[in-house]
């Protein structure tokens, strides 16, 4: 799944070293074809935090789409803000939580989610490969939601796991051909909001185990994976650190089993990455995509995992960064009114004066390049990116080099 330059006129050198300057420099991406064809294989994995659409995303993903002269509803210019980046890895990776429904609804929020099946294709659009499907919402429609699922997935072109339709389906490792290395991505979740894998189907979706997490590396690799990649459904959710049992299974996967990287989710809030016994877990990546009905401002921000693995000594060396992000919400009309009446700021755990519309943003990219932005808007970008980092770092991992993947502008 090699890229091509999202910015014409460039090499390819000069396109990545502009994605991943920093003050120091390139870093981690300073390569060209020539050298990477000489050298040991090589690929760029992005991956980043739960997509969960809420009614108020759908309503933007409408005028977005009547405004560009259309009809119907179309999510590309909210999640255009980090398309430069997933885009521009070799594997682009995303967890797609809720159950669509049909293109015209009916939609559904919190507890049981029906999505516009629209989504799948902004998702295509903004550079993602594939997607993770096992989460505490697979089976909030059941078997006939997850067929939905995973058939608008294939519409757009987006491969899957997690979840499946057939016991052929959930038999065979996901094994993509990532500029020559044979990557799989497994898919788990710790459980179905008290909804039962239905015992006629038990191949419909995957839960947590070591087990059977073990087992289902040892398939992918006998397929022929050189490198596996391992996207879990776990933890708890609002809170910013690990739980006791996330930090127990991790150390067992990194001790016990091959896999190379761990991608969490649930949280929607950002948690730590570490590196544990050699191997790169980000714990949760908070949200990509989604707008809860009382926004906290944590779950606002999210981040994107950029991971660089390199061939050497016979395994593969893995180094991380990270990439900020935010969804802008605007201030709700009704609490600004009220507000305003009793001579108040409005209520915004998430929301922000100023903001017109739900944008998913790479925050240093727009500190960098937004001219327009409000000093308020400014003062909640970097908040977004402090609290980020912040939040990264917060169990060691700077001293294995992680560090963002583009640093604040001074």
């Amino acid at each position: 799944m090699t890229r091509h330059p999202y910015l014409p006129g460039i090499t390819r050198a000069v396109a990545l070293c502009l994605l991943a300057a920093t003050a120091a420099g390139c870093g981690l991406l300073d390569t060209d074809d020539d050298a990477e064809a000489a050298g040991p294989p090589a690929f760029t994995v992005a991956a980043a935090g739960d997509i969960l659409i809420h009614p108020q995303l759908t309503d933007q993903a409408r005028k977005d789409a009547k405004e560009a002269g259309g009809k119907g509803i179309d999510f590309d210019r909210t999640m255009a803000g980090v398309k430069p980046v997933i885009s521009r890895a070799d594997l682009g990776i995303c967890h797609f939580e809720p159950v669509v429904s049909g293109p015209e609804g009916p939609f559904q929020s919190y507890p049981d989610f029906l999505v516009p099946p629209q989504i799948t294709t902004a998702i295509k659009n903004t550079g993602y490969d594939t997607c993770s499907t096992a989460s505490n919402h697979t089976l909030d429609h059941g078997p006939a939601g997850v067929k939905r699922t995973l058939d608008a997935l294939d519409a757009a072109g987006v491969k899957h796991t997690g979840s499946a339709r057939s016991r052929e389906e959930s038999e065979k490792p996901l094994i993509l051909d990532v500029k020559g290395v044979k990557v799989a991505q497994l898919s788990y979740a710790f459980g179905f909001n008290g909804r039962e894998v239905p015992a006629d189907k038990p191949w419909l979706a995957n839960e947590n185990s070591f087990k059977s997490i073990a087992a289902a590396e040892k398939t992918a690799r006998e397929a022929g994976a050189e490198v596996v990649i391992l996207s879990i459904h776990w933890g708890r959710e609002h809170h910013p650190d690990p739980s006791a049992p996330q930090l127990k299974l991790a150390r067992r996967l990194a001790e016990e089993t091959g896999i190379n990287l761990v991608i969490g989710h649930h949280a929607h809030v950002v948690q730590p990455m570490e590196k544990v016994d050699g191997t790169w877990f980000a714990y949760g990546l908070g949200n990509q995509l989604a707008r809860h009905d009382v926004p906290s401002g944590l779950t606002e921000e999210g981040a994107i995992g950029w991971f660089e693995f390199r061939k050497k000594d016979g395994g593969w060396d893995v180094q991380a960064r990270f990439v900020p992000t935010l969804v802008t919400i605007p201030p709700d009309p009704e609490e600004s009114a009220d507000a305003a009446g009793a001579g108040a700021e409005p209520n915004g755990g998430g929301e922000t004066p100023g903001v017109k519309d739900h944008r998913l943003v790479n925050v240093a990219e727009a500190l960098r390049d937004n001219k327009d932005l409000s000093d308020q808007e400014r003062a909640r970008y970097r908040l977004a990116f402090e609290r980020t980092q912040g939040t990264m770092l917060n169990r060691g991992a700077s001293k294995d080099g992680l560090k963002p993947l583009r640093g604040l502008p001074g």
